[in-house]
């Protein structure tokens, strides 16, 4: 069975700092790219970052120089490192992998 949970959200202020994590287990991580993906209440899903199975990253143009995802294969984990968060990054942030998404972990910056 595939799960992938992800864990870290929560309220913060605006300009801090949250770092979020997704654990997959029933897939082989170490083959597969991983990514981020936010929803905002009422607006579509949309990509936030992306790592390649061998490390290489991607970001979404609004959040590049703030977000940082990274992968420790060792634990079949992909964070996703989230800084300077704004009003508008609030949001439920999904993992996805191996063609499967995770339930989200809700993020919600006050200003």
């Amino acid at each position: 069975q595939v799960q992938l949970v992800e864990s870290g959200g929560g309220l913060v202020q605006a300009g801090g700092s949250l770092r979020l994590s997704c654990v997959a287990s029933g897939i082989t991580f170490t083959i597969n790219a991983m990514g981020w993906y936010r929803q905002a209440p009422g607006k579509q899903r949309d990509f936030v970052a992306g790592i390649t199975s061998d490390g290489r990253t991607n970001y979404a143009d609004s959040v590049k120089g703030r977000f940082t995802i990274s992968r420790e294969n060792a634990k079949n984990t992909v964070y996703l490192q989230v800084s300077s968060l704004k009003p508008e990054d609030t949001g439920v942030y999904y993992c996805y992998g191996g063609a499967y998404w995770g339930k989200g972990t809700l993020v919600t910056v006050s200003s």
